[in-house]
Protein backbone atom coordinates (compact mmCIF):
# COMPACT_ATOMS: atom_id res chain seq x y z
CA UNK A 1 0.00 0.00 0.00
CA UNK A 2 0.96 3.62 -0.81
CA UNK A 3 1.40 6.22 1.72
CA UNK A 4 2.46 9.98 1.77
CA UNK A 5 5.38 10.33 4.36
CA UNK A 6 7.95 13.58 5.02
CA UNK A 7 10.59 14.18 2.72
CA UNK A 8 13.43 16.77 2.70
CA UNK A 9 14.35 16.05 -1.09
CA UNK A 10 13.58 18.97 -3.11
CA UNK A 11 13.92 21.29 -0.10
CA UNK A 12 14.48 24.80 -0.99
CA UNK A 13 13.50 24.89 -4.66
CA UNK A 14 10.78 27.43 -3.85
CA UNK A 15 12.22 29.55 -1.37
CA UNK A 16 9.03 29.55 1.25
CA UNK A 17 9.85 26.23 1.49
CA UNK A 18 10.84 24.37 4.93
CA UNK A 19 11.15 20.93 6.49
CA UNK A 20 11.06 20.50 10.77
CA UNK A 21 9.41 16.94 10.35
CA UNK A 22 11.21 13.51 10.77
CA UNK A 23 11.89 12.06 7.42
CA UNK A 24 9.39 9.52 5.88
CA UNK A 25 6.95 10.06 9.39
CA UNK A 26 3.52 9.85 8.04
CA UNK A 27 1.95 13.23 7.43
CA UNK A 28 -1.92 14.87 7.21
CA UNK A 29 -3.22 17.61 5.49
CA UNK A 30 -4.74 20.21 8.09
CA UNK A 31 -6.93 23.08 7.64
CA UNK A 32 -4.83 26.46 7.22
CA UNK A 33 -5.48 29.34 9.78
CA UNK A 34 -7.68 32.13 8.51
CA UNK A 35 -4.26 34.20 7.33
CA UNK A 36 -3.32 31.08 5.00
CA UNK A 37 -6.64 30.49 3.48
CA UNK A 38 -6.52 34.35 2.34
CA UNK A 39 -3.00 33.91 1.33
CA UNK A 40 -0.99 30.82 1.69
CA UNK A 41 2.25 31.87 0.28
CA UNK A 42 2.15 34.01 3.58
CA UNK A 43 4.66 33.64 6.82
CA UNK A 44 2.31 31.48 8.63
CA UNK A 45 2.38 28.56 6.21
CA UNK A 46 0.13 26.48 7.35
CA UNK A 47 -1.95 26.57 3.64
CA UNK A 48 0.98 25.21 2.28
CA UNK A 49 2.96 22.48 4.92
CA UNK A 50 1.95 18.73 5.53
CA UNK A 51 1.61 18.33 9.30
CA UNK A 52 3.91 15.69 10.60
CA UNK A 53 2.09 12.69 12.71
CA UNK A 54 5.05 12.16 14.99
CA UNK A 55 6.88 15.24 15.31
CA UNK A 56 3.90 17.36 15.27
CA UNK A 57 5.93 19.85 13.19
CA UNK A 58 5.62 20.24 9.43
CA UNK A 59 7.18 20.27 6.30
CA UNK A 60 5.97 21.73 2.38
CA UNK A 61 6.90 18.24 1.23
CA UNK A 62 5.75 14.87 1.00
CA UNK A 63 6.63 12.04 -0.73
CA UNK A 64 4.63 8.66 -2.17
CA UNK A 65 6.25 5.37 -0.55
CA UNK A 66 5.69 1.80 -0.71
CA UNK A 67 4.49 0.27 2.84
CA UNK A 68 3.67 -2.59 4.42
CA UNK A 69 0.81 -0.79 6.59
CA UNK A 70 -2.32 -1.92 6.26
CA UNK A 71 -5.29 0.42 6.58
CA UNK A 72 -6.06 -0.16 10.15
CA UNK A 73 -2.25 0.60 11.02
CA UNK A 74 -2.70 3.87 9.23
CA UNK A 75 -5.68 4.60 11.32
CA UNK A 76 -3.98 3.58 14.74
CA UNK A 77 -0.89 5.78 13.67
CA UNK A 78 -3.41 9.03 13.49
CA UNK A 79 -5.57 8.15 16.34
CA UNK A 80 -2.73 8.33 18.67
CA UNK A 81 -0.92 11.41 16.69
CA UNK A 82 -4.15 13.03 16.72
CA UNK A 83 -4.69 12.07 20.40
CA UNK A 84 -1.39 13.42 21.32
CA UNK A 85 -1.12 16.62 19.07
CA UNK A 86 -4.73 17.89 21.16
CA UNK A 87 -6.87 17.42 17.58
CA UNK A 88 -10.26 14.81 18.10
CA UNK A 89 -9.37 10.86 17.95
CA UNK A 90 -12.24 10.87 15.89
CA UNK A 91 -10.88 12.39 13.24
CA UNK A 92 -8.37 9.46 12.46
CA UNK A 93 -10.04 7.24 9.47
CA UNK A 94 -10.74 10.51 7.55
CA UNK A 95 -7.69 12.22 7.87
CA UNK A 96 -5.98 8.26 6.72
CA UNK A 97 -8.11 8.04 4.14
CA UNK A 98 -6.79 11.49 2.83
CA UNK A 99 -3.79 10.24 3.14
CA UNK A 100 -4.42 7.09 1.61
CA UNK A 101 -6.17 8.40 -1.40
CA UNK A 102 -3.83 11.33 -3.02
CA UNK A 103 -0.67 8.72 -2.25
CA UNK A 104 -3.24 6.01 -4.29
CA UNK A 105 -2.87 8.66 -7.29
CA UNK A 106 0.52 8.90 -7.66
CA UNK A 107 3.87 6.53 -8.03
CA UNK A 108 5.52 5.41 -5.33
CA UNK A 109 8.84 8.20 -5.22
CA UNK A 110 6.82 10.98 -6.21
CA UNK A 111 7.23 14.40 -4.37
CA UNK A 112 4.60 16.57 -3.84
CA UNK A 113 4.07 20.20 -2.44
CA UNK A 114 0.73 21.79 -1.72
CA UNK A 115 -1.15 25.08 -2.38
CA UNK A 116 -4.38 24.83 0.14
CA UNK A 117 -6.62 21.59 -1.16
CA UNK A 118 -4.14 21.87 -4.73
CA UNK A 119 -1.70 19.37 -4.82
CA UNK A 120 1.89 19.28 -6.94
CA UNK A 121 3.78 17.29 -8.48
CA UNK A 122 7.61 18.71 -7.28
CA UNK A 123 9.86 15.65 -8.25
CA UNK A 124 10.07 12.00 -8.26
CA UNK A 125 12.80 9.80 -6.72
CA UNK A 126 12.69 6.41 -8.54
Amino acid sequence: MKILVATGHTQGTNPGDYHYCVERELVWIQEPCDRDRLDPGGPCGCGRGFAGAASHRATTTAMVVETEMTRDDVVLAFDTSLGDGGWPRSWAEDVADDNLEIAAQLPVGAIITRRLGEFFLRGALF
